[in-house]
């Protein structure tokens, strides 16, 4: 396997993968609902919204009600998908999510836009680089972080056929667009991009691309990746992690999300109890964010693809 297939055929914001998506459910689907707090152009649902006008909610800035209106919906066999920004569709609404949707498995997708870093100029108070841990440590929860406007797409068909809670993760920027359409998507099945046997670069969310650019410099220096895609958190793939980390011997995890409680955390207690070996983290260090553009935010975080490049030579080193 090799990046080739891999190549940028535009730029598109992955939110925009998920309205297209809940377009095609709605038309399949009659028991699809779509939930929104005062965000629809922000959330991409206005052909929803226009096409489906009797299967869509504006609950306004009332969050926590949305979440309690979606656990109602399930009860009631309806597929609802609860959106908002990510830094109000979990943090300001965990105790609903909680109480309401996890304590008792209900079948709520909570499918959440603006996360990470790269929401870029409004800023810490409306940025999350917590979300992840919030959600996956919720027994029961599926949580998926995909990587651009086709896989954001594919996970959102995915997740109404699966029952149970889920939380769907995307970002606001354009961004590049290469995955292909016909690749398919499995939730809890990472996808192996590329095979090598001196380090393994596991990545998720926007730092899958990033992750590719760092590859290809690694390359230029002989060294062979091998890189793993995870767009679902949980549950992890531990068998891909593990068999590709036992070949290489050390690893690099790449998040755009806090260092504490994310997929790296995750991974290393996989690895502590499976293979311990050398591990290296790129994400964000126990900071909060703040103003300015994704590249600026980016770079600003030490989430580009040199930071991926010097964290796979220090994790080589350390073998």
């Amino acid at each position: 396997m090799a990046l080739e297939k891999y190549v940028e055929q535009n730029q598109k914001d992955t939110r925009s993968g998920f309205g297209e998506a809940m377009v095609e459910l709605g038309r399949k689907n009659p028991n699809v609902i779509a939930l929104c707090a005062d965000l629809t152009g922000s959330l991409k649902l206005e052909e929803f919204e226009k096409e489906f006008p009797d299967r869509f909610i504006q609950c306004g800035i009332a969050e926590a009600n949305m979440i309690g209106i979606s656990a109602g919906l399930a009860i009631d066999d309806k597929i609802p998908f609860a959106t908002t920004f990510a830094n109000f569709g979990t943090g300001r609404v965990y105790d609903q999510i909680r109480q309401s949707v996890a304590y008792s498995g209900k079948n709520v997708k909570i499918c959440c836009s603006h996360a990470g870093l790269t929401l870029g100029e409004d800023g810490a108070t409306h940025q999350i680089l917590e979300d992840i841990g919030l959600m996956q440590m919720l027994p029961g929860f599926t949580v998926i972080n995909p990587c651009d406007f086709n896989q954001t797409k594919l996970a959102t068909l995915a997740i109404a056929d699966h029952v149970g809670p889920v939380y769907l993760r995307f970002g606001r920027p354009k961004w590049p667009n290469f995955t292909p359409l016909n690749e398919g998507f499995e939730i809890g099945k990472a996808i192996l991009m590329q095979e090598g046997n001196d380090v393994t670069i596991i990545a998720t969310g926007h730092m899958v691309w990033k992750s590719i650019e760092a590859t290809k410099a690694l390359q230029e220096k002989g060294i062979q990746v091998e890189l793993i895609n995870i767009h679902t958190i949980k549950p992890l793939d531990e068998t891909a992690v593990l068999n590709s980390v036992r070949k290489t011997k050390c690893v690099v995890i790449a998040e755009e999300h806090q260092k504490l409680g994310g997929l790296g955390a995750t991974i290393s207690q996989l690895l502590s109890q499976h293979y311990p070996c050398p591990a290296e983290f790129v994400a964000v260090n126990d900071a909060f964010g703040q103003s300015g553009t994704p590249d600026q935010l980016m770079t600003e975080y030490g989430l580009d693809s040199k930071n991926v490049v010097e964290a796979a030579m220090k994790a080589i080193s350390r073998k």
